[in-house]
């Protein structure tokens, strides 16, 4: 069986953010804690910069290879969905994953699933093989309930 190329996007996107030179902190002792995971001091704290609404920080010199690589990861999401012509295989693979994250059988609700995919409402319906992806990850996700 062939492996879920969406799935595999995912994995390797992740496993980069994880690699990244990130921290996270929600007080000030996690905060003097990913300064010094950071190489940084407690003086450097002018050196960090906020990730909106995650809790995360970075340092400021990272900033603009966070941006690419985000900016890539983005990329390399829009041209698979490209690349399929049909929306049978990655487009499908990628929203039976994510209604599956979001608990499709259970509330039959689409909508977070095309937020975390950055897919409007305008975009499904200009996009045929969205819609055809999205209605046959839909059925086979209700089939198998």
């Amino acid at each position: 069986m062939q492996k879920n190329r969406y799935q595999e996007m995912r994995e390797r996107h992740q496993a980069e953010v994880n690699d990244f030179p990130l921290m996270f902190a929600f007080d000030a002792r996690q905060f003097a804690e990913g300064l010094r995971r950071l190489g940084l001091r407690s003086s450097d704290k002018d050196k960090v910069c906020a990730l909106p609404g995650t809790g995360g920080f970075c340092r400021k010199s990272d900033l603009p290879a966070l941006k690419g690589m985000f900016a890539r990861h983005h990329r390399e999401l829009q041209e698979a969905i490209g690349a399929d012509p049909t929306g049978r295989g990655f487009i499908y693979e990628m929203f039976r994953t994510e209604l599956s994250n979001h608990e499709y059988a259970y509330t039959q609700d689409v909508s977070e699933t095309l937020d975390c995919l950055g897919i409007t409402q305008q975009m499904l319906e200009a996009v045929p093989q969205l819609q055809t992806g999205l209605a046959l990850a839909c059925r086979s996700l209700l089939k198998h309930a």
